[in-house]
């Protein structure tokens, strides 16, 4: 059965209610969010997240990955579930919106089927994944990675963040450690919805980002070993300075991304010295380059191209160079009915669209490797993300779960109106 008539739409008023409350766990210094993932604030927000979806009638289950997934039954115990989700983990200075407007919107979808008393043929089922940033336990998608196959449980465990804790250990910490096997789950099709985190739909007015492809990525992590030394009183021409090498690697990784336009991206986000002191040069710098493009041959291209000049840089100066890349995923191109279902819904609604290349990752990459995938974009403020003065309207907010909301119904099939 199609899709409900026009008339229907999520309650806006909650949602972005239900949004204001989940950024009072896990504040952080500028108005936006710190819960990093496995911390006391995430621990706290799968709490509250739990509780609302206990409230809606949700069951829940957890798998060892600590990834929430609630179950909004069907009519056929037979039929795989459609999932919405997204994650609820921020980045240190994180803002209210990222992630978190996948999950709650997906919570929001079957409140308003509760609200309206329709029933589904196949179940929904809401997704927390964890660690999707992967700020504090790199890579990112840890979670979904490990769901589709491409991270193994123990790889997953044994990340460490800076302070040495492990994933496992404090995934046992917060006790949300799961019985379920990761992956054991089918689906029937998933559905992400998230802010742009890009200016492309504010900057052409645009209310829908009809999400058709994915950027690939790689993470390099280079580290790269100098001598420590006195700033003033080693000569210039005796020095082997770690930081010389990086700043010429960092310019080099500029001109690489630019020479592959269009449809790429290229920089360094994270940098560490050491000893990091004002006056002795660095005997080791590690710092990750990130590169993306849509463009499979292009972006394997360009990884190849910094590696080796990074290289030739680094023996020029004397300076020992190693790099091992810490996360990847190739480009994704989403499923076409599901996408043709998100572009269906935004007209029918009436909601301004256009066709969007996501720049970022997100768990969506990992599940379009196991099932029929796509994603629904809003826009956000300046195409700010990752920064605590993220921003978006309520406006924008509910257009967006209003999209979802009819894009999900569709692919789950209603079969009455009326909740038994």
């Amino acid at each position: 059965m199609s899709a409900p008539g026009e008339n229907l739409r999520i309650d806006a008023e909650r949602l972005w209610a239900t949004l204001l409350e989940m950024a009072k766990i896990g504040p952080g210094v500028a108005g936006g969010n710190n819960r990093q993932t496995l911390t006391d604030a995430d621990k706290a927000g799968r709490d509250l997240f739990r509780s609302w979806c206990d409230a809606a009638g949700l069951t829940m289950a957890v798998d060892r990955m600590g990834t929430m997934f609630m179950t909004r039954a069907g009519s056929d115990p037979d039929a795989l579930p459609v999932y919405v989700g997204s994650h609820l983990d921020t980045q240190p200075t994180g803002g209210k919106y990222d992630g978190v407007l996948g999950v709650l919107a997906g919570l929001e979808v079957v409140r308003s089927l509760n609200d309206l008393g329709i029933k589904t043929r196949h179940p929904i089922v809401v997704t927390n994944w964890t660690n999707e940033e992967g700020a504090r336990f790199a890579p990112a998608m840890l979670a979904s990675g490990v769901f589709a196959g491409v991270h193994s449980l123990d790889f997953a465990y044994g990340r460490k963040d800076p302070d040495g804790k492990s994933f496992g250990d404090e995934l046992k910490r917060i006790g949300w450690v799961g019985e379920e096997e990761v992956g054991a789950r089918r689906m029937h099709a998933y559905f992400e919805y998230h802010i742009e985190q890009g200016p492309i739909l504010e900057v052409e007015n645009k209310q829908i980002g009809v999400v058709t492809h994915c950027q690939g990525l790689w993470w390099l992590e280079f580290t790269l070993t100098g001598r420590e030394a006195h700033t003033g009183s080693t000569p210039m021409a005796m020095r082997v300075n770690a930081g010389l090498a990086m700043a010429r690697i960092f310019e080099m990784v500029q001109k690489v991304a630019m020479d592959a336009q269009p449809g790429a991206v290229g920089g360094v986000g994270q940098v560490k010295f050491s000893p990091n002191s004002r006056n002795v040069l660095p005997g080791t710098a590690v710092f990750t380059v990130d590169i993306r493009s849509p463009d499979q041959a292009k972006l394997d291209g360009m990884r190849a191209r910094i590696e080796k000049e990074a290289a030739a840089i680094c023996a020029d100066l004397g300076v020992g160079c190693a790099v091992e890349a810490v996360g990847h995923f190739d480009p994704v191109t989403f499923d076409p009915v599901l996408v043709g279902r998100v572009r269906k819904a935004a007209e029918n609604l009436g909601y301004s669209h256009m066709n969007l290349i996501s720049g970022a990752g997100h768990d969506a990459c990992w599940a379009a490797k196991v099932a029929p995938a796509t994603m629904v974009m809003c826009p956000c403020v300046g195409g700010l993300s990752h920064n605590e003065a993220e921003d978006i309207s309520k406006e924008w907010a509910a257009a967006g779960c209003d999209v979802l909301f009819h894009a999900v119904l569709e692919t789950a099939e209603i079969v009455s109106d009326k909740m038994e």
